[in-house]
């Protein structure tokens, strides 16, 4: 059984920082790029940050550049979204998804994923 477990979201005030954790099982994590994505209320599903680690190539939406950092421990089948100088406009629920044979940006720029964890709300207060 294919799984995505986020972790690590929660309440943090305007500059704060959060880290995410996705946690995954029951594919071939080596094979996949696992991307973050997000969706406010009445916003459509946007592409945060994704990673592929077998093609060794990381992309990050324009809105988060600069603040935001993901990483892939392959070792453990988790990966980490890093999230500083955090912004209200960041609040929202925050996905994990994986998908095989695609870069990191072509994953992030097309929404498109084979699996998708069931999120992690983020709320940023100002």
């Amino acid at each position: 059984e294919v799984q995505l477990v986020e972790s690590g979201g929660g309440l943090v005030q305007a500059g704060g920082s959060l880290r995410l954790s996705c946690a995954a099982s029951g594919f071939t994590f080596d094979d996949y790029a696992i991307g973050w994505f997000r969706q406010a209320p009445g916003k459509e599903h946007e592409g945060v940050s994704c990673i592929s680690s077998r093609i060794g190539s990381t992309y990050y939406a324009g809105s988060v550049k600069g603040r935001f950092t993901i990483s892939s421990d392959n070792a453990k089948n988790t990966v980490y979204l890093q999230m500083n100088s955090l912004k209200p406009e960041d609040t929202a629920v925050y996905y994990c998804a994986a998908a095989s044979l695609v870069t990191a940006q072509a994953m992030c720029v097309m929404v498109g994923a084979d699996y998708w964890g069931q999120g992690t709300q983020v709320t940023v207060s100002s």
